[in-house]
C-alpha cells in the first residue's frame, strides 16, 4: 500500500473517531458504564477503524493538507458532540423526575456519587437511568446507534459538515423526553401525593401525631412498592424514549 494511501486511511480513522468518541466517551448510557475513559476512546478509535475498512470510498479523506484536517476534526468533534448531546437531554430528562420523586418523598437531602462520573446524582433519578441504559442495551439501541453513525457518512461526507441551527431540534427533543419522563415517574408521583393527602388528613383528625415522621416512613415504604411496577409496567416509554433520540440524531447533521 503506498504511503498516501496509508495517510488518508489513517486521517479517515482519526476523523470518524471523532465522530463516534464523543457519544461513546459522555453520552449516557455509554457513560454510565464503568470503563476507564481511554477504553472507551480506543473502542471508538477501532470501531472507526473498521467503519473505514470497510467503507473505503465513502469513509476517505481526500484532501490532506494540514487546514483542511484541523477544520474537518473540528468540524465531525462537533458532530459527536451533537450525537452526544442529544442522548444527554434524554437521561437529564430522567434524572430531573427522579429528582422530583426524590423531594415528594422526602429524600431530598439524599444523593448517590456516581463512581463512574464522580458526580452527585438523584437517588430515584439515578435508577431511572440506569433503567434507561438497560432498555437501550436490550433493544439493541447501540447497534441501531452504528448504523446511523454510519450512514450518515452518506449523507455527509468525514470532514464536510456544515452546522446548522439545531435549537429548534434539540428543544423539541427536551420538551418531549421530558413529557414522557414524568409520564414513567407519574405512577410513583400520584402515589406519593395520595399519601400526602391521607397525612394531611389525619393530621386535621388526630392532631398528636407526629405526621412528619409518619409520612417519611409511609412514603419510603410506598415508593419501594411502586418502584417496580413502574418499572415493569411502563419500560416501553423508556425504549420510546430512546428511539425518539435515535431518531432525532440524523436531523442534526
Amino acid at each position: 500500500m503506498p504511503a498516501t494511501a496509508i495517510s488518508a486511511w489513517l486521517a479517515s480513522c482519526l476523523l470518524l473517531s471523532l465522530r463516534i468518541a464523543p457519544t461513546f466517551a459522555w453520552g449516557p448510557p455509554f457513560s454510565l458504564v464503568r470503563a476507564p475513559l481511554l477504553v472507551r476512546l480506543l473502542l471508538a478509535l477501532g470501531l472507526a477503524a473498521a467503519t473505514t475498512a470497510a467503507m473505503p470510498t465513502t469513509a476517505l479523506v481526500r484532501d490532506l493538507s494540514l487546514a483542511s484536517l484541523l477544520l474537518g476534526s473540528a468540524r465531525e468533534l462537533l458532530l459527536g458532540g451533537l450525537f452526544a448531546l442529544a442522548f444527554q437531554l434524554v437521561f437529564a430528562a430522567l434524572y430531573l423526575a427522579g429528582r422530583t420523586i426524590d423531594i415528594q418523598a422526602g429524600f431530598g437531602l439524599a444523593v448517590l456519587v456516581d463512581p463512574t462520573t464522580r458526580t452527585q446524582t438523584p437517588l430515584v433519578g439515578t435508577l431511572f437511568a440506569y433503567a434507561a441504559g438497560a432498555v437501550f442495551f436490550a433493544t439493541d439501541g447501540h447497534l441501531e446507534l452504528l448504523r446511523l453513525i454510519v450512514a450518515s457518512l452518506d449523507a455527509v461526507p468525514l470532514g464536510n459538515w456544515v452546522m446548522a441551527d439545531p435549537t429548534d431540534r434539540l428543544a423539541g427533543l427536551l420538551s418531549t423526553v421530558s413529557l414522557i419522563a414524568f409520564g414513567f415517574a407519574g405512577a410513583a408521583a400520584l402515589a406519593l401525593f395520595l399519601i400526602d393527602v391521607v397525612i394531611a388528613l389525619l393530621a386535621r383528625t388526630v392532631p398528636q401525631m407526629n405526621v412528619l415522621v409518619l409520612g417519611f416512613q409511609v412514603k419510603t415504604l410506598a415508593l419501594l412498592a411502586v418502584l417496580p411496577l413502574v418499572f415493569g409496567l411502563s419500560a416501553a416509554l423508556l425504549a420510546r424514549m430512546l428511539a425518539i433520540a435515535l431518531e432525532t440524531l440524523p436531523r442534526l447533521i
